[in-house]
């Protein structure tokens, strides 16, 4: 399956149900989150689900054998629990990438997602209004 979340295949497998569970748990953490979807194109139909709430939130998108949440500002949050494994080399985004045996602290996670959220709501140096 490539990047989005749908059932292509007719077949709800471990990255469908668990970018699922993620959603549930942004929308927890975040009820005012907006999920839309973005980057639609023929090799995507369904596109790329996008959480946002005064900028973007984070990303995600399911692949062969991981799920990956991009988080567009990540480099600039804290993340004492450790849960960024992927894209560390960036100077903006961070990525969790998912494989179907790996386990994820949820209240870490909410924790991270509120903090997301309140650098998109805080303004700063080169911050603009909603972005």
């Amino acid at each position: 399956m490539s990047a989005g979340d749908g059932d292509r295949d007719g077949d709800r497998d471990w990255r469908a149900a668990r970018l699922s569970l993620l959603r549930r748990w942004i929308s927890e953490a975040d009820p005012d989150a907006v999920e839309e979807r973005k980057w639609v194109k023929p090799t995507n139909p369904e596109g790329v689900p996008v959480w946002s709430d005064q900028g973007i939130i984070c990303t995600g998108e399911t692949y062969k054998d991981h799920v990956k949440l991009t988080f567009a500002q990540g480099a600039s949050l804290e993340d004492p629990s450790g849960l960024f494994n992927a894209s560390l080399e960036g100077n903006l985004r961070r990525a969790i990438d998912l494989r179907e045996a790996d386990e994820l602290d949820e209240q870490a996670f909410k924790e991270l997602i509120g903090r997301a959220v309140e650098r998109n709501r805080s303004p700063g140096p080169g911050r603009r209004p909603g972005g």
